[in-house]
């Protein structure tokens, strides 16, 4: 490729930054702490990812993506999962219209809440697994199939679920192939004192953010399709492989806990989700080439509801983090080949 049609890394790195910064310190004017969970949202957004929040009521992850639409300019939609919602409720049905004029009718399809740029999937477990399962084209293919005709859905297009901790009453765990079309899940913790003050002084006196516009669609995509183009050496990129395939039991690189606890490890998308965020991260860090802290970094968010624990980690309560930290101390970043 010619050297005129490549952008000068070192300022597109800047540009990147820059607006991601915009886009977190917009959102940050509405949002009382949990910075990580913020910069875990605005990576799957950054990404072209979805991502998948757990927590109990009330800590903010309605507001969140609210604000996010606010800050980015974007058609907004919400939907509250209930055990009764359909699968046509999200998607849309065909319906009969009929001419005023002619007296003609005809099937027309009406688009569901589902067509919108930005979907809050609110309390996503909630709902029966069948219409859980309506999400997955959408969310993996960026449209949806009714009536015999696929509709495009509007770029960009992204998912942001809450669910509650699948302890709660009422819950249903989301089947594994669409925790799989999640790039992150974040976990939303109480706040603390300090934050929880600043949140009651916002919320009990009359206080309303007034939050601007900082990014159009367009500019999103443009910062999608950049991430892409970050340079990840060959030796970074089998650190991320040998840490993936570390939570495959039985694997080649699987550490004592994997063996013991986990049932199933991750596939493929695991491996993407890790290596498209350190490429994000070598971007807001002013780089264009992604390090080995780059991928310790996303590890965790990118990994944990793609590991299923056995019965035997249930048992003990054995955390999904617990093994991948295991598997970040005792996987060493050079393999034994390259050294």
């Amino acid at each position: 490729m010619a050297e005129g049609q490549r952008p000068d890394p070192e300022k597109a790195a800047a540009e990147y930054r820059s607006k991601f910064k915009r886009v977190r310190d917009e959102v940050g004017k509405a949002i009382v702490g949990h910075e990580e969970v913020v910069e875990g949202v605005l990576t799957c957004l950054f990404v072209g990812g979805h991502a998948l929040l757990e927590g109990v009521p009330g800590l903010g992850k309605t507001y969140l993506i609210r604000s996010l639409a606010e800050a980015l300019q974007l058609d907004f939609s919400r939907i509250q999962f209930t055990p009764d919602l359909m699968p046509a409720d999200i998607i849309g049905t065909n319906i009969m219209n009929e001419d005023q004029a002619t007296g003609r009718r005809a099937m027309e399809f009406q688009k569901g809440p589902l067509f919108a740029q930005m979907i809050l999937a609110d309390e996503i477990n909630r709902a029966t697994p069948k219409t859980q399962s309506a999400m997955l084209e959408a969310m993996q293919e960026h449209a949806v199939t009714a009536g015999g005709h696929r509709f495009a859905l509007q770029e960009p297009f992204f998912v942001m679920a809450t669910q509650n901790p699948i302890e709660q009453e009422g819950t249903y765990p989301l089947p594994e192939a669409q925790l799989d079309r999640f790039f992150y899940k974040l976990v939303v913790t109480y706040s603390g004192k300090d934050d929880l003050k600043v949140i009651l002084d916002r919320t009990t006196t009359g206080h309303k953010p007034d939050l601007k516009p900082v990014m159009m669609g367009q500019e999103i995509v443009g910062a999608q399709n950049l991430v892409r183009r970050v340079v990840m050496a060959p030796h970074v990129q089998d650190y991320a492989i040998r840490i993936v395939m570390a939570t495959h039991p039985d694997g080649p690189y699987a550490v004592g806990a994997t063996n013991k606890y986990v049932r199933w490890g991750a596939s493929p998308r695991g491996a993407q989700a890790v290596t498209l965020g350190a490429k994000l991260q070598a971007l807001l860090d002013g780089r264009f080439n992604a390090s080995f802290s780059d991928v310790q970094k996303v590890y965790l968010p990118a990994m944990r509801h793609r590991v299923l624990l056995n019965f035997e980690g249930e048992a003990e309560g054995i955390g999904t983090d617990d093994v991948l930290n295991e598997i970040i101390e005792k996987t060493p970043t050079m393999s034994e080949a390259a050294a």
